[in-house]
């Protein structure tokens, strides 16, 4: 099976690119699957029902959300009425929604969707990840229940979500890291059999600080005072994130490369 995963979109720009772009992106490279991380979809700041419904018509069958899970406030019904969306496990006890979800492609092969958050170098204390993470895999087995298992591990520190990698290797056919809105370079197979980068990237406008205008995030890393609100960049985007195969008998992945399509970065 053919899985894609496209990082954080990134305001206006991304979701433009995502809805012109995604459904010929996935009949070009055979895709069954594909997660979208639409935390900063809206505005930069969260997701909002109309974005979300936009990114799921566009061609997505799941989004993942973040820290700003539920900065649109709308998001807060929308995620209990809307299947397709997966919270963070471990954002709050009594946050709505769903932290994983089994889906069933075209094909009628199940995929386990879980998106956990991070502790280190995060604004809020989120509960442990990793112990949030290890009964949701142990119930859906790779290979058995589910014939493949994305993790979203989102996240500030490279460490931590390296960590979660191997602490997921072979038990889930793709760990990805969303967060920080740059791709790394590091896409590989882990030792296990999952597929593994620190980073996907946004889907947004390169020419920017981290997805937003510069001038503002400028000013204030120059003088350390604020002037207007952060405003996302506007220009074309590129489309950044990971395409995996995996074996259609273990669930465990075969190939994995880098996505970057459009906008400022080189393609791959």
């Amino acid at each position: 099976m053919k899985l894609l995963f496209l990082g954080d979109v990134m305001g206006r720009a991304g979701r433009a690119a995502i809805e012109s772009n995604l459904p010929a992106l996935k009949d070009e490279l055979g895709v069954e699957f594909c997660v979208v991380n639409g935390e900063n979809a809206t505005n930069g700041a969260g997701l909002s029902a109309d974005h979300a419904k936009l990114l799921l018509e566009a061609g997505a069958d799941a989004l993942t959300l973040g820290d700003h899970a539920f900065d649109q406030k709308d998001m807060l019904q929308f995620c209990e009425a809307e299947p397709r969306i997966v919270r963070p496990l471990n954002f709050s006890k009594s946050a709505p929604g769903r932290g994983a979800r089994v889906f069933e492609t075209a094909r009628g092969r199940r995929v386990l969707v879980a998106q956990v958050l991070g502790q280190v170098f995060m604004k809020r204390p989120f509960d442990d990840p990793f112990s949030a993470i290890e009964p949701v895999l142990k119930n859906a087995a790779l290979g058995a229940s589910v014939q493949a298992t994305l993790v979203d591990m989102h996240c500030e520190a490279t460490s931590e979500k390296m960590a979660m990698g191997h602490y997921c290797d072979g038990k889930a056919s793709v760990v990805v890291g969303t967060h920080t809105h740059v791709p790394t370079a590091d896409a590989m197979i882990l030792p296990g059999g999952t597929a593994y980068q620190s980073d996907a990237g946004m889907c947004g406008d390169y020419d920017s600080v981290i997805g937003m205008q510069k001038e503002e995030p400028l000013r204030r890393f120059i003088t350390g005072m604020p002037k207007s609100r952060f405003e996302p960049a506007k220009g074309e985007a590129t489309l950044s994130g990971l395409l995996v195969e995996t074996d259609d008998a273990t669930g465990k992945a075969v190939s994995v490369q880098m996505i970057r399509r459009g906008g400022r970065l080189s393609p791959a």
